[in-house]
C-alpha cells in the first residue's frame, strides 16, 4: 500500500466527524466521535501504521466515485474481468442534535453484474495509532479496543483475526458475490452493538441520510451556472459543520502538507473566524439560512467568553484541546513531518478577525434586517477592540510565525470592522459610538492609503516599509476599501497578478520575501486563485475572468472537491482536504460570475 494523491478521495460524515474514502476503496482518514478527536484510521499520515479499512476486489481492478445525486452519500465503483462491484458509503445522520449521538461508518457493498471476489480488511489504529489496537470477536463482529476508546466493525460476515504488517493485528474477510448481491458491514464508535445488523436498519439510516441532504438543496436558492457545482460545494461546507455546535472547521484533516516533504503542516480540524465568516455568507447568499444562524449563535457565545482577547480560532467543543502537539511516530504523508494536532496559531494576534465577525453579523442583518441584543453588543466589543487595536502589529491573516509587522490586510479588516459597524448601528438608530467608528475608520484609511501603497510597484503591499505583495491585497474590492474602477485596485490587482500567479493559480506571497517562519515554499492556494477571478471580473476582465475560472473548475478532483492549494508545477493537489476555504471562494465566485456586476461580501 502507498499513499494515493490528496486528491484521490471523496468526503462522508454525519456533521460529527468525517470520513476520507479513496478511490480504490480504502478508508485512510477517520476519527470518532468529533472532528477533533484522535483518528481511528490515519493511513493517509501513515500508511504502514496508520490504520484503514479497505474494501476491494481481489485482483486487478479499476475504479470510478461519485456521489449519488445531490447527496454525501458516495459510491465506489470497481470494474474487474469477471464483473462490478459498487460500495455505497456514508454515515450515520441522527435526530439526535448532541455528541452523544450514534458515530457509524455505514458500508454497503452491491455485486451490480457478474460474480466478484472482494476482500475486506478491518485495520483500526486508535488514538493517532499511540499504542496497541486490540481487535477480539464478539457475537456479531469485531471489537477493537484502546483502552478509552472502543470501535467495532458489525456485520454478518464473519472476520478473521489475522496480524498485520505493522506488528498489529486486522480484523479479514474474502467472500464471493454474485450479481445484485449485497453485503452490509458499520463501523461504529464505542461497544459492538447487541442486536445482528441487519438489511432493513441499514437501509433506513441510508434513506435518512439521502433525505436529510435533499432537504438542504430543496433550499438552496441558487439557480446560476454551475449549479451541480456549487450544490456539491454547499453540502461540502455542510460536511464541515459540527452540528453540536454549530462551528464550522477549515477541513477534517491534520497535517497534509502545503509542500511535499516539507514541514508546513498543520491541524485544520478547528473554526477560524475568518474561514467561518466567509462560509456563512455564502450560505446566507445561497439560501442556506439555517446553518449561517447556527454557526453566528456559537460565534457569541464564543465571544462572549473572550471577548478581550479574541483569538484567532476556537475549539469546536468547550473541551476542545488546540494545544500544538507533534505526532514522530507517525511519517506523515509521503514523508512530510512532523505530523500536528492542535495548532499554536490560536494565541496570535490577527487583527483581521474583528473585521471578519462584524462581517458575519452585517450578513444576518442584511438577510434579516434586525440584529439581537447579544448581536449588537459584540459588534460594539468588536468595533472598539479595533479601534483600539488597529495601530499595532500582528501575525497577519496568514499567521505568519515570524516576526509580527504591520500588515495591511490586517488594517483593512480593522477598516472593515468599523465601517460595518458603524452602517449597522445608523440601520438601528445606535447613535452612541457612530461618529467615533466613523473617525476612526476615516483614519485607518487614511494610513493604509499612505503607509501600504507602493509606487514602486504601483500597488498596496504587504505591510508598511515593504514592497513584497501579498494576495490579500484582492480582497480590496471586495469589502468596499475602494472602489472596482479606482485605478489603485487595478494596478493591484494586475501587479498580484504578474508577481504572484501562474496563469490562475496564485500564491500568498513570495516565500524569500516573507518572514513566516520558514524556509520552503508552498502551492497556490485555491481560495486566492478564486479571489483574482473574481477581483478580474470586478474591474471589467469579464472574459479572462471566465477562461481562468475555467481552468480552476478543472482542478476539483473527480467528485468536484478542492483542497487547500495547488501545485501547477506537479499538477498535483496540497494542503488539508477538502478545504471550506477553497469551496467559498468557488461559490462566490461562481455567483458573481453568473451575476456580474459582483456584490461586495457583507
Amino acid at each position: 500500500m502507498t499513499y494515493r494523491p490528496i486528491h484521490d478521495y471523496g468526503i462522508i460524515g454525519d456533521m460529527n466527524s468525517a470520513a476520507l474514502v479513496s478511490l480504490d476503496g480504502s478508508i485512510d482518514w477517520a476519527c470518532f466521535p468529533r472532528f477533533d478527536s484522535p483518528s481511528v484510521f490515519a493511513a493517509i499520515l501513515d500508511h504502514t501504521k496508520g490504520g484503514r479499512f479497505t474494501i476491494s476486489p481481489v485482483g486487478p481492478f479499476t475504479s470510478t466515485q461519485r456521489y449519488q445525486l445531490e447527496t454525501t452519500v458516495l459510491e465506489t465503483t470497481f470494474t474487474t474481468d469477471h464483473g462490478s462491484v459498487t460500495v455505497i458509503d456514508f454515515m450515520t445522520h441522527s435526530s439526535v442534535h448532541r455528541a452523544e449521538a450514534p458515530h457509524e461508518i455505514v458500508r454497503i457493498v452491491r455485486c451490480d453484474r457478474g460474480a466478484v471476489r472482494m476482500r475486506a480488511e478491518f485495520q483500526p489504529r486508535l488514538d493517532y495509532a499511540r499504542g496497541q489496537t486490540s481487535l477480539a470477536a464478539g457475537p456479531y463482529g469485531i471489537v477493537a479496543d484502546h483502552g478509552q476508546h472502543r470501535v467495532s466493525l458489525l456485520s454478518a460476515m464473519p472476520f478473521a483475526i489475522e496480524p498485520a504488517s505493522d506488528g498489529g493485528q486486522r480484523a479479514v474477510a474474502e467472500f464471493d458475490l454474485a450479481e445484485w448481491q449485497s453485503v452490509d458491514m458499520v463501523a461504529a464508535y464505542g461497544n459492538l452493538p447487541r442486536n445482528p445488523l441487519t438489511s432493513e436498519d441499514v437501509q433506513r439510516k441510508l434513506a435518512r441520510s439521502v433525505r436529510i441532504t435533499h432537504d438542504i438543496v430543496a433550499g438552496l436558492n441558487y439557480q446560476g451556472r454551475w449549479r451541480d457545482q456549487v450544490i456539491r460545494s454547499v453540502l461540502t461546507l455542510r460536511l464541515l459543520t459540527y452540528d453540536p455546535s454549530g462551528a464550522i472547521i477549515a477541513a477534517p484533516t491534520t497535517s497534509l502538507p502545503e509542500f511535499i516533504g516539507g514541514t508546513r503542516n498543520w491541524d485544520y480540524r478547528y473554526s477560524w473566524l475568518r474561514d467561518s465568516a466567509w462560509t456563512v455568507g455564502i450560505l446566507y447568499r445561497v439560501g442556506d439560512a439555517w446553518e449561517g444562524e447556527e454557526y453566528l449563535e456559537w460565534l457569541m457565545k464564543q465571544c462572549v467568553v473572550e471577548a478581550d482577547t479574541m483569538q484567532v480560532m476556537y475549539g469546536i467543543a468547550p473541551d476542545s484541546d488546540l494545544k500544538e502537539y507533534e505526532l514522530n511516530h507517525l511519517e506523515g504523508y509521503l514523508g512530510a513531518s512532523p505530523v500536528r494536532i492542535g495548532n499554536g496559531a490560536a494565541s496570535h494576534r490577527q487583527l483581521d478577525v474583528f473585521g471578519e465577525i462584524v462581517l458575519s453579523l452585517a450578513t444576518y442583518h442584511r438577510f434579516h434586517g434586525t440584529l439581537s441584543k447579544e448581536a449588537w453588543d459584540l459588534v460594539t466589543r468588536v468595533a472598539d477592540l479595533a479601534a483600539a487595536s488597529w495601530h499595532l502589529p500582528d501575525n497577519g491573516m496568514w499567521e505568519v510565525r515570524g516576526q509580527q509587522q504591520h500588515f495591511v490586510s490586517s488594517k483593512i479588516m480593522c477598516w472593515v470592522a468599523l465601517d460595518r459597524a458603524a452602517k449597522l448601528g445608523e440601520a438601528h438608530d445606535k447613535t452612541g459610538k457612530i461618529a467615533a467608528w466613523r473617525a476612526a475608520a476615516e483614519e485607518i484609511h487614511a494610513d493604509i492609503l499612505t503607509n501600504g501603497w507602493s509606487d514602486t510597484k504601483q500597488a498596496f503591499v504587504q505591510a508598511y516599509g515593504t514592497d513584497a505583495l501579498d494576495a490579500s491585497a484582492l480582497l480590496i474590492p471586495f469589502v468596499g476599501f475602494l472602489p472596482p474602477d479606482d485605478p489603485r485596485v487595478r494596478s493591484t490587482v494586475q501587479a498580484v497578478q504578474r508577481e504572484l500567479a501562474d496563469g490562475p493559480f496564485v500564491r500568498r506571497y513570495i516565500a524569500e520575501e516573507t518572514d513566516d517562519g520558514f524556509t520552503e515554499g508552498e502551492g497556490a492556494f485555491f481560495i486566492l486563485s478564486f479571489w483574482l477571478v473574481g477581483a478580474l471580473a470586478f474591474i471589467g476582465e469579464q472574459n479572462e475572468a471566465q477562461c481562468l475560472f475555467g481552468e480552476l473548475l478543472s482542478k476539483a478532483n473527480h467528485l468536484g472537491l478542492f483542497a487547500e492549494m495547488w501545485d501547477p508545477a506537479a499538477s498535483q493537489a496540497l494542503g488539508n482536504f477538502p478545504q471550506a476555504f477553497s469551496h467559498i471562494g468557488f461559490i462566490h465566485t461562481a455567483r458573481n460570475l453568473s451575476d456580474l456586476p459582483g456584490d461586495t461580501i457583507g
